[in-house]
């Protein structure tokens, strides 16, 4: 409860320093004037975003041997999305959705789909955000000092977990996209183009247009900020990410908060359908 709780006060806290120490009255007038034809197209891409993850979710646990339909992946999964938007610390909806699936392989094998297909959105995140940012700050090392970091990043888990944990779960890892590679990878980038793209969008519906280079590091930047589990669907930590990078190109601290508060809003939106899974679920029982 006291966990719970600390996610709840973190956001509404670093808003509330965020509206003291820049102008929040700044902030809600580019929000005020945003072009809702940009939203509209940050709400699209949303949807694919969603809709590409649970096609990624059903072909992974697929090769772990757990048959999943289109139409219920697709609404666990948008269930998930809208939990993990509302409830605290962002994992309780991908728990659930491992619960809810479960069937007849168990609540264990259930799970490790579920983190798989997670994991891997989040390597490709990387894959984009470590090397472009290395780049940009370190021009020519920034391969070396990326396959540095994938270095120090599984010996880490290693020494964390434990090499046959680390072995068992590269396995499965190797069963889920090695015989489909080609899929697996075109649906994460599917997802990440498209996420990537509803932000770049959001952003310039504020008037602070992101030019496509640089949105491949501000953007990701941003989103990482949103993976530390001690706020409610990445509230406050996103605003002061961008708060803090939107000045890298150019605009004001206020403009980017305003980008990430009308992606926060459109990707809370995007999650609505979820709201309808529980009905169907009442109505076919």
């Amino acid at each position: 409860m006291i966990r719970a709780a600390l996610r709840i006060i973190v956001p509404v806290a670093l808003l509330a320093l965020i509206w003291r120490y820049l102008d929040g009255a700044q902030a809600l007038g580019y929000l005020a004037k945003a072009d809702p034809g940009l939203i509209a197209l940050a709400l699209v891409l949303l949807h694919v975003q969603i809709i590409a993850s649970a096609l990624r979710w059903r072909v992974t646990a697929a090769q772990l041997g757990q048959p999943l339909g289109r139409g219920r992946a697709l609404g666990e999964y948008y269930l998930a999305v809208l939990a993990n938007a509302v409830l605290p610390g962002g994992v309780l909806g991908d728990a659930g959705r491992a619960v809810r699936a479960r069937g007849a392989v168990g609540v264990m094998a259930s799970a490790q789909a579920v983190v798989i297909e997670r994991l891997m959105g989040q390597i490709l995140l990387f894959a984009v955000l470590v090397p472009g940012l290395m780049l940009w700050a370190l021009p020519g090392r920034g391969p070396v000092l990326a396959g540095v970091a994938a270095l120090a990043l599984v010996s880490w888990a290693a020494l964390r977990w434990g090499p046959e944990a680390v072995r068992g779960f590269g396995r499965a890892l190797w069963r889920a996209w090695a015989p489909v590679w080609r899929t697996q990878l075109g649906l994460s980038v599917i997802v990440l183009a498209s996420l990537l793209g509803a932000f770049a969008a959001c952003s310039a519906a504020v008037g602070a247009p992101l030019a496509p280079g640089v949105a491949m590091v501000l953007v990701p930047l941003t989103l990482v900020a949103m993976l530390l589990p001690i706020s409610v669907g990445g509230w406050g930590l996103r605003e002061g990410a961008a708060a803090v990078l939107w000045p890298v190109a150019g605009f004001s601290a206020e403009a980017g908060v305003a980008a990430s508060i009308a992606f926060g809003l459109a990707a809370l939106a995007a999650a609505l359908p979820g709201l309808l899974v529980p009905a169907f679920d009442k109505r076919a029982a």
